[in-house]
């Protein structure tokens, strides 16, 4: 599985915050991980440096072995709320395709 990690001009991405982000989804989402052959982490500021709260929004896409890919997002106050919701519906999202394929 390859992670893939983008952020727009108004987040600073290290590559230490890339490593960080990517080993925490990797670990989260390793009960699918022979299913998945991408996911490409996409954090943006949505307010772009307006004034008032930050909300960072993180859009998962993720590539499935045979499938149409699927993507999830969520938005909050910092970028970890945002990849740790992300991670949550993604998570549910996959529970829900592989278990109705194992259903059939």
């Amino acid at each position: 599985m390859k992670i893939q990690f983008n952020t727009d001009k108004t987040i600073d991405g290290t590559e230490k915050d890339e490593y960080y982000f990517s080993s925490w989804i990797a670990e989260s989402l390793d009960n699918f991980e022979a299913h998945i052959t991408r996911i490409e982490v996409h954090l943006s500021d949505e307010k772009a440096k307006k004034e008032g709260l930050t909300v960072v929004r993180c859009l998962l896409e993720t590539r499935i072995e045979g499938r149409q890919p699927i993507a999830v997002s969520c938005q909050a106050d910092t970028i970890e709320l945002a990849v740790s919701g992300a991670i949550d519906k993604l998570t549910a999202s996959l529970e829900t395709i592989f278990g109705r394929i194992q259903n059939h």
